[in-house]
């Protein structure tokens, strides 16, 4: 059974950094694709952004391109997101989630394991 662990959340005033990771354990961390998302209050759970296992791929939705980056060490089975230049609309929990392949997706229900989240809230 897969687990997934964040944690490097917080609390940042607009304009700051964060950088949540993410730790995968029950199994060997395979060739699957990995990916972030975040839910804010109130709202649907959405796409931030996902890597492939090669880390040759990488995907961001529009609203966090060029301020975040993600990033993978498949050798200590992790998966970060350097989060710059917060926003207090980043605000949300952000999950971390594993694919099932090397396919990179954007849809949560293509994501069959789940992490338990973690806080992120940036005040303005």
């Amino acid at each position: 059974q897969v687990q997934l662990v964040e944690s490097g959340g917080g609390w940042v005033q607009a304009g700051g950094s964060l950088s949540p990771s993410c730790v995968a354990s029950g199994r060997t961390f395979s060739t699957s694709s990995m990916a972030w998302f975040r839910q804010a209050r109130g709202k649907q759970r959405e796409f931030v952004s996902g890597v492939t296992w090669t880390s040759e791929s990488t995907d961001y939705a529009d609203s966090v391109k060029g301020r975040f980056t993600i990033s993978r060490d498949n050798a200590k089975n992790t998966v970060a997101l350097q989060m710059n230049n917060l926003k207090p609309e980043d605000t949300a929990v952000y999950f971390c989630a594993e694919a099932r392949d090397v396919i990179l997706r954007r849809h949560s229900y293509e994501y069959p394991y789940w992490g338990q989240g973690t806080q992120v809230t940036v005040s303005s």
